[in-house]
Parts: structure tokens; sequence; C-alpha cells
């Protein structure tokens, strides 16, 4: 059943501190940016918020920056701001081939990071990349500003920390050394939702995520140490069985995600070689 939009408020902050504000005083209220995660779920009457609030026009949520070697990206950043940004071409370059792969160009021109983040399904194509890349969320408030590392954002399927007067401003992201890796298996190669994605970087310690295998996006803590004490790709690829716990669903069977885990895994390992 479709969502009656006569019932809907939408609420227009001018300015960041305004939406702040809104959150702490008119709430509770959903942030909404480029809506195409939102309006997918008012179309098909599962999305139980009635009111909201409009970020789309906070221009100061929308900038990459490099500051004392942390790339810091803005929650509004769309997909198609990473891909022509030469700072996460340079420093993330797994960011931009992730955003590649989310939809058709609509859905880059109008789909954001924050979003991504904050819809938190585990199919989020850039989870994984923030995930190896051990992101910091900046989280604000009409109070304080606080930061949450990336693997501590999530609490469980789509659920976050993120404080319903808070809102996600901004990700942090750290020097990266090492050689990274990204792939995405989909039905197509972008306007579908991932069966399965993986990124990856390989360095004096290896780090691997994968999405669509459990409720939320994982590290793959026994596969990294066991890569990184030197380990064969047997041994890691048992470790793999112990990370990961994925399930049939509409998209795919839990086995063929645990085999095309196990393919990725190969694939990255071997195209990383030095």
């Amino acid at each position: 059943m479709r969502t009656a939009i006569s019932r809907l408020e939408l609420l227009q902050p001018g300015s960041v501190r305004d939406a702040l504000r809104m959150l702490r005083n008119d709430g509770p209220l959903t942030p909404l940016a480029g809506a195409t995660d939102l309006y997918v779920a008012l179309n098909f009457g599962t999305l139980d918020s009635t009111r909201f609030l409009n970020l789309w026009g906070l221009d100061p949520l929308r900038r990459i920056t490099l500051r004392n070697g942390t790339l810091r990206i803005g929650a509004l950043a769309t997909y198609t701001t990473l891909l022509r940004s030469r700072l996460v071409r340079q420093r993330l370059p797994i960011l931009a081939s992730a955003a590649r792969e989310v939809g058709g160009m609509q859905i880059q021109n109008r789909g954001t990071l924050g979003g991504n983040v904050a819809n938190g399904s585990p199919a989020g194509d850039t989870l994984p990349v923030l995930a190896v890349a051990e992101a910091v969320v900046v989280l604000r408030s009409m109070d304080a500003e606080r930061r949450v590392p990336f693997g501590d954002f999530y609490t469980g399927y789509r659920a976050t920390v993120r404080r319903s007067d808070e809102l996600i401003v901004a990700f942090e992201i750290p020097p990266i050394e090492g050689r990274q890796w990204f792939r995405k298996v989909g039905t197509r190669a972008a306007q579908a939702i991932s069966k399965v994605v993986m990124a990856a970087v390989r360095g004096p310690r290896p780090r691997i995520a994968l999405g669509s295998v459990a409720p939320t996006v994982i590290r793959l803590s026994g596969v990294e140490r066991a890569l990184a004490d030197g380990a064969t790709m047997e041994e890691a690829l048992r470790r793999l069985d112990h990370d990961i716990h994925p399930i049939d669903d509409l998209r795919s069977t839990a086995d063929y995600r645990r085999d095309v885990a196990a393919n990725l895994l190969r694939r990255f390992w071997t195209e990383t070689a030095p």
C-alpha cells in the first residue's frame, strides 16, 4: 500500500544550525536528502515516518577537504561528487569505484554518502569501503559533536548509535597504507542491489569487509588475522566460514553468497599480490 502524501510534513531548515534546532525542538523528524531510499519506502507504504527534515539545501555538508592527512567528506556529498573528486580518487579510490556502481546517473546525482550510511542496508555499496578505511562518523547535535568509529556505528540490522537529535555531518578517513580493492556482485553491475560486495586493503595489516553476508556490514577479522600471520588461502577460507552469516532471500541464497565471498577473497589476494 502506498503512503498518502497528504499526511506527510516536510520541514525546510535554512542552515545546519536550523536543522539541528528543529531536530531538538520539533522532533521526531526523519532526515531526508537525496531521498533515493526513502521514496522507495514511501511508495511501498513501509515507512512509518510522516515528518521529515529536508537537508538537501545545506551546502556546507557537501564539502570534501583534506586536513593534516585526514580526508573529510561531507554527509551530503553525492555519488557523482565522489566520482569527480580528485581528493577521493587519490586518497580513497575504492569509494569512487563503489559510487560508480550505485544505480544509474539519476541516482548518482541525488543519492548521498550520508544517506547510504544512515539507511544502514547491509547491501549498501559504500559501507564496506568505509569499514576497511576505518572511517569515523561525525555526529552533531545542538549541544555537541561526537566522533564514532565506523565499526561501532551499527548496533544491528538498520540500527545505529545516532540519536534522534543528531545528524551525520561528515566522515573522516585517515591515511591508508596499501593497495585498495573493490568488487560488487549483483544481477547487473550497477542498477541492482548487491548480492555480495567486498572492499579490501592489502598492506602491512590486511583489511577486508563484506556486505550482504550478515545483518550489518562486517570486517572479516578472522581472515585478516590469518592473512597477516602468513596463512594459506585455504586456511583463510576456513576462517571466512566463521566470519560471515549469509541468509537466503529474494536476491540470492546463503550458499551462493558463501561461494561468491570465497571467490572474491581469492581474487583480492591474487590481484593485489606484490
